[in-house]
């Protein structure tokens, strides 16, 4: 069989990783593979990675360690439709598609309403996301222009004590978008885009005042918000535009005491029509196999830590 041969990887490196994570030994024997001893986990991990060779997905070393960390938490039968949902390509040709169960979610609320909300940890894929879609509606004409904005607030800096004009000060707080936008566009297209006035980026207090019309917007680390600022931006939403916010409540750097517009707006808006909340986890981050045994060592040895103070 076709699949099993192409399963293995690169060296079958893919193997490797999976012998690693189930401690047994796999190999592949003309069209069979052979597994050291019974695995029931395992064996569903295999099967759904094998049914996405079927429909010609080129597996990585992520797809992987995603599934394996699907099969610890809940059912595999959920991966449905990942890897065939195509969303739009890169400058490149690549074609890209939801790649966890909670960026499929993403996806859908992206397709069907005017303001999304998401919320989640770093890597989940919740900024990129946001960009291929306002990208895709340009490039469709559903939009005239996209608008990228964060709070200018990070880790307690001000941009004021920061070198340079308005410009260099701005840019390494928006890199992240640049990125998904140099990763659609190429990075010539986006510069005369901005240029133009057709993609635009800008800090969020350049949104007060205006409504914007036949507009994807964008609101990045949301987290960052003060309250009042939240409540400038959603109603700066006009006909023909669509809002998103993405941000990570658990990465707040505000001032103490001051209260966070992505918190509020999770208590206020639940429920309003229009609106939809997508809530990705660390399940939906992937992590390079080394970095997801750091970060294993260390919370073992946290929780050591905590065993000795008691």
């Amino acid at each position: 069989m076709e699949e099993i041969q192409t399963f293995g990887g690169p060296n079958e490196e893919h193997l490797a990783l999976l012998e690693d994570e189930f401690h047994v030994d796999l190999v592949i024997r003309g069209d069979e593979l052979h597994i050291s001893e019974s695995n029931e986990q395992l064996e569903k991990v295999i099967h759904r990675l094998l049914e996405m060779t079927k429909k010609h997905v080129r597996i990585s070393t992520k797809d992987i360690m995603y599934t394996i960390g699907l099969s610890k938490t809940s059912s595999l039968d959920e991966m449905d439709q990942l890897y065939t949902l195509k969303i739009a390509r890169t400058v490149t040709g690549k074609v890209i598609t939801p790649k966890t169960i909670g960026q499929k979610e993403y996806y859908y609320a992206l397709k069907d309403h005017d303001v999304v909300f998401a919320i989640g940890p770093a890597g989940t894929g919740k900024t990129y996301m946001a960009v291929v879609f306002a990208v895709q509606a340009l490039k469709n004409n559903q939009v005239k222009k996209i608008i990228l904005t964060r709070p200018a607030v990070e880790a307690g800096e001000s941009l004021g004590f920061l070198p340079g004009d308005l410009k260099e000060k701005i840019d390494p707080y928006l890199r992240p978008l640049y990125d998904a936008l140099y990763d659609m566009l190429g990075q010539e297209t986006t510069e005369r885009m901005i240029e133009k006035g057709i993609i635009e980026i800008a800090p969020l207090a350049y949104m007060r005042g205006r409504t914007l019309e036949d507009a994807y917007v964008i609101l990045d680390e949301a987290q960052n918000t003060t309250d009042n600022q939240m409540k400038m931006f959603l109603t700066r939403l006009g006909f023909n535009s669509k809002m998103i916010v993405t941000g990570d409540i658990t990465q707040i750097d505000l001032p103490h005491g001051v209260r966070s517009g992505l918190r509020r707006a999770v208590a206020l808006l639940k429920g309003v029509k229009g609106i939809k909340f997508v809530f990705l986890s660390a399940t939906d981050v992937v992590r390079h196999p080394v970095v997801a045994r750091i970060i294993r060592r260390y919370e073992e040895a946290e929780k050591e830590e905590r065993r000795d103070q008691e």
